[in-house]
């Protein structure tokens, strides 16, 4: 069996389903059936986009797309321009950079106006004009 290390911002559980188990449930139970296709459909469009973002973006954009995930700009549903507390050292081991170099774009992004820390950190739209300048 292979360990996966992950990054939670919430309280998980997780549960081992055995694969005859999941196997019968997704044939025998279409509703199930359909939301886990969508989930993992879902899983793997973000996947993908985690790697473009990678491979062909700066540090400082990654950490604008990061902030913006996390406030749930572009889902379904209001945005949350107030985020959980996250360490930088989270933050930047999430976009694949230093926590130094993450503390230098949240001073950047606040000096410019796009996120502030008042009792959290809030986000705003604006900061959408970093993700999508070319």
């Amino acid at each position: 069996m292979r360990l996966a290390t992950a990054i939670s911002l919430e309280d998980s559980t997780v549960v081992r389903i055995d694969k005859t188990a999941m196997i019968r449930v997704l044939r025998d139970e279409p509703t199930f059936a359909e939301l886990f296709l969508t989930y993992l459909l879902s899983r793997n469009v973000r996947i993908q986009e985690d790697l473009v973002d990678q491979l062909f973006n700066s540090a400082e954009k990654r950490l604008a797309r990061i902030l913006l995930l996390m406030a749930h700009y572009g889902k379904e549903g209001k945005p949350e321009p107030v985020i959980a507390k996250v360490s930088q050292e989270l933050v930047a081991e999430m976009i694949g950079t230093t926590r130094s170099r993450v503390s230098f774009f949240m001073n950047k992004f606040r000096k410019l106006g796009f996120l502030d820390y008042n009792g959290g950190l809030h986000i705003h739209s604006s900061l959408l004009n970093i993700v999508l300048h070319d």
